[in-house]
């Protein structure tokens, strides 16, 4: 749906985008603002919980303290970042990917040999929980790890209030960076497409499989977290598990390369190029670059030291994002949105949160409480935002137009100020592409756990209708692709 529109902003960073779409010294402050806010403060936190987790596993099968095995990982992934860049990053992402995945497989088969195979896991999950509650889809009214107010705020309400990195409301971060860096619009298209089913519907089921195992073989772990690492440390032999290691590294450093590019591209393209060092050589830039990277390295390793469990640090994230998302999808389709309006957002979802969980109680750690968490900050930054848009100006009407004959967003919205708005994407044709792309990602990641967990049937029902959408897809969106590039 925003693809596209990534595409024709033409930027180097979502931050840069704030400067293309509004004007002056308030979009001049959100750029620097939000580059400082992601590529420190959030993108630690990210950092963090990716090497707490790796950690977790270096401390558990070799054997060393948390802080050792963080300083070691922290050293090897700075070295590697600094000298990749983001054409080194693209590429051996692909290759991190497909090793990581073949070592999650392999831990998968062991796991399942080590049960009595799928059906053995599916006998002993059943005896253990007669109500099937691991292997449901949709939880029981009462479930108490996820009762149907959290189902429905993860359903309904999550997916487009809450940033999140990788799963960014109206795109951002590091997936607008990719799709910055494709060649056409239709490469753009089918990189987020791509990423959404890699991402979503591929990598899961292997993890999902090892996690139903460790159910079985170590129930009431003190640490659910580190039943996966207790699993591949008793059922690999020893070529797997040094496989398999590996394969974790890999990902790992394919994943901190990935946000530390990110973050130095903030700091360096948003704040520093922008601010302090106009017109400085490409090689200055890089090496400004290699010290950012530094920088966030430390920041992120003190995080690391302090981080209790992963889901914690991801729920923290929820909650200091929510309600801030809605002004991501309406910046680019209403014209009344201004920079003010991002900045009330993203300093009143981080303060609500904060007062509601050290305030008031919400815990993150409690479903219900977590489900509260979000839909008060939600409701409170939406109303804050929206007080803010209509009593501070307008962006400049020329500011406007040139946007919008920039990204040629369609829809109302932009009618006001933009005779033309009616030559821009349709938004009744770009909802439909993203309902389908929706249904593409649910089909695949429900057909494959089909014919992983032996249902055959539907499984491959859904896969082939999902693979029937993406064809749809791939060859309803060319002509428009190539129309809409030609005329950038």
């Amino acid at each position: 749906f925003y693809a596209r529109l990534w595409r024709r902003a033409g930027v180097m960073t979502d931050a840069e985008f704030a400067e293309i779409r509004y004007s002056g010294r308030p979009a001049a402050f959100l750029r620097g603002f939000r580059a400082c806010y992601l590529a420190l403060a959030i993108n630690s936190i990210i950092i963090g919980w990716v090497t707490a987790a790796m950690a977790k596993i270096v401390g558990m099968t070799l054997g060393v303290g948390k802080w050792q095995a963080t300083l070691g990982l922290f050293v090897l992934t700075a070295l590697y970042s600094t000298l990749s860049g983001l054409w080194g990053v693209l590429v051996t992402d692909f290759f991190q990917f497909v090793l990581a995945m073949l070592g999650c497989i392999a831990l998968a088969v062991f796991a399942l040999g080590a049960v009595g195979g799928m059906a053995g896991l599916l006998d002993a999950l059943h005896t253990r929980f007669p109500d099937d509650a691991p292997l449901r889809v949709i939880p029981a009214l009462d479930s108490a790890w996820m009762p149907a107010l959290t189902f429905f705020v993860y359903l309904a309400v999550n997916w487009w209030a809450s940033w999140y990195p990788g799963a960014e409301p109206g795109g951002g971060g590091y997936v607008a960076q990719r799709i910055l860096s494709t060649k056409n619009e239709r490469h753009a298209l089918l990189a987020a497409l791509w990423f959404n089913i890699a991402h979503y519907a591929l990598r899961p089921w292997p993890w999902i499989v090892v996690a139903l195992v460790s159910m079985v073989l170590y129930p009431g772990l003190a640490d659910p977290e580190s039943g996966y690492v207790k699993v591949m440390v008793d059922l690999l032999p020893p070529f797997w598990r040094g496989f398999l290691i590996a394969a974790f590294f890999a990902a790992y450093m394919s994943t901190i390369s990935t946000q530390l590019n990110w973050g130095a591209s903030y700091l360096v393209n948003d704040v520093y190029r922008r601010f302090w060092a106009r017109g400085r050589s490409e090689r200055h830039y890089a090496a400004a670059g290699r010290l950012a990277t530094l920088v966030m390295m430390v920041i992120s390793g003190v995080v690391t030291l302090n981080i209790g469990t992963v889901e914690g640090a991801w729920k923290f994230l929820l909650a200091i994002g929510a309600g801030t998302g809605l002004v991501y999808l309406l910046r680019w389709y209403w014209w009344r949105v201004n920079a003010w309006s991002e900045v009330s957002a993203m300093a009143a979802a981080l303060v609500f949160s904060l007062v509601a969980q050290l305030g008031f109680g919400l815990s993150a750690d409690d479903p219900r409480g977590f489900a509260y968490l979000l839909l008060v900050t939600t409701a409170a930054t939406t109303i804050v935002w929206l007080m803010v848009t209509y009593l501070t100006p307008a962006e400049p009407l020329e500011s406007l137009r040139a946007f919008h004959r920039r990204v040629r967003a369609g829809g109302p919205g932009w009618r006001a100020v933009a005779p033309d708005a009616a030559g821009g994407i349709a938004i009744g044709a770009g909802l439909v592409q993203w309902l389908l792309g929706c249904a593409v990602v649910y089909l695949a990641l429900f057909g494959i756990g089909g014919l992983v967990l032996g249902r055959r049937g539907s499984g491959a029902l859904a896969v082939v209708a999902a693979v029937l959408l993406t064809w749809y897809l791939v060859t309803a969106t060319r002509p428009a692709a190539r129309t809409e590039t030609s005329m950038v």
